[in-house]
Formats: C-alpha cells, structure tokens, sequence
C-alpha cells in the first residue's frame, strides 16, 4: 500500500545489501552489533514478515497529533525484506529502540520531547533520542500512552518526560511484549531534515509497533531513524 509516492521513494532500491553484507564504515559497527545480539539472526528477522496479530497503530493518526513543520512527510509501506542494512537489524525486531540504537553506537541515548499531550489516561509525545557523546539524532519518534495500564510509578515516569520510554519499562520491569506491525521507507520533511542533519532530502526507514503491557496493547510508536 503506498501513500504520496514521490521521485524519490519511485527510485528508491529494495535491499541494497543482502543480510549480512553491510556497507563500507558500518561493516564492521554492524557486525559487532549482531555479536552482542545473537537473537537478531536472519532466521529471526524473516520471522518478521509474519502477519502481525493486531492491525498495529495508523500513521496518519499518530502524525496528526503533533503537526508537522513543513510538509508531511512522504513515505511508503513496505516488506520487512525490502529494507536495506542497517536499517534490516536495526528495526526488524521485537525490542525497544532505546535499547537497540545504544547497542548499535555504543552510546546512551538522552530524550528530547518536542511536543506532548495529556487528555485523561491518553498521554502522547513527539520525541527525538540523542546520543550522550555527541548530541546526534539518531531516532525520531511518536508516542502514545494509554497510562491506565500503567503503574503510579511508570506513569509519572512517563509524563516527566525525562527518561527514554524503553529504559523506563525495562528499569520497572514491566511484563510487556513488543509487535512490529509496519515498516517504512520515508522522504523526511524539513523538520525531519533539521533534527537528522541532512542537507538534502534522503530516504530514512521506520517502523510502526504496539506495546502490550499485560497483553493489553497499551502503547503505539512510529519509530524512524537514520543510520547515515
């Protein structure tokens, strides 16, 4: 299903490197980063191109609760298959971004929340996670909360705004089970550009998934990062 395809996206590739071939300066980054997670093999990853059990969060939705700057955002679905490496490992999995972009870098992420919204038990945010050491931009997100399957703890976590939503459930040791449910090939709008760096349009890829805390889904993301 394809939504605003724009030149860019018509002549973007399928998997430009096969799994397990990964390109030039993020070889070898990639190659230590499938050693300290032997689950991300390719036998799991096509695991991925099975039906997702819930139809999984709406894009446009979770867009439209913070308005762009800018255009919105052009962007396709597409196989699991169909993304390139990195971007294959990086989001082809059942685990929290948090915890999947340190382990790509070797850094901790910070937070930045550029927008939120709290309307009874919804609380939603639009995010950015920032590498310590550098301050780079490495994911951007959206976020939306439904706290009553949540703990006093967690949510006031959450609502502080202060910590990554990953480290917060895996710190609190919330039963909870992640489910890709989409992903993305994505031409970012200026905005986008802006937060990643980019000084020309370039295809990034993302994810959307639900988190289920105690099999409830309580949580819905749109998740897109740049491995430049």
């Amino acid at each position: 299903m394809i939504f605003r395809t724009p030149s860019l996206l018509s002549k973007a590739p399928g998997i430009r490197n096969p799994p397990g071939q990964a390109w030039g300066a993020n070889r070898s980054r990639e190659l230590s980063y499938r050693q300290r997670h032997r689950t991300l093999d390719l036998g799991y990853i096509l695991d991925m191109e099975s039906a997702a059990s819930s139809p999984g969060p709406d894009l446009t939705t979770l867009l439209n609760l913070f308005p762009p700057t800018g255009d919105f955002p052009e962007y396709e679905l597409v196989p699991v298959r169909d993304l390139p490496l990195p971007y294959y490992v990086m989001l082809a999995h059942e685990e929290h971004m948090t915890e999947t972009v340190e382990a790509y870098y070797g850094d901790r992420v910070n937070v930045k929340v550029l927008a939120r919204r709290l309307e009874g038990d919804t609380y939603a945010r639009k995010i950015l996670l920032t590498l310590q050491g550098n301050g780079r931009v490495v994911l951007f997100g959206i976020i939306r909360v439904q706290l009553q399957f949540t703990s006093p703890a967690v949510r006031a976590e959450i609502v502080a705004g202060k910590t990554p939503f990953g480290r917060i459930l895996i710190q609190h040791d919330v039963l909870r089970r992640i489910e890709p449910t989409a992903y993305l090939r994505v031409v970012p709008n200026l905005a986008m550009m802006e937060w990643f760096g980019l000084a020309q349009p370039e295809i990034l890829y993302g994810r959307l998934a639900l988190i289920h805390c105690d099999e409830q889904p309580a949580v819905e993301l749109l998740e897109l990062v740049h491995c430049g």
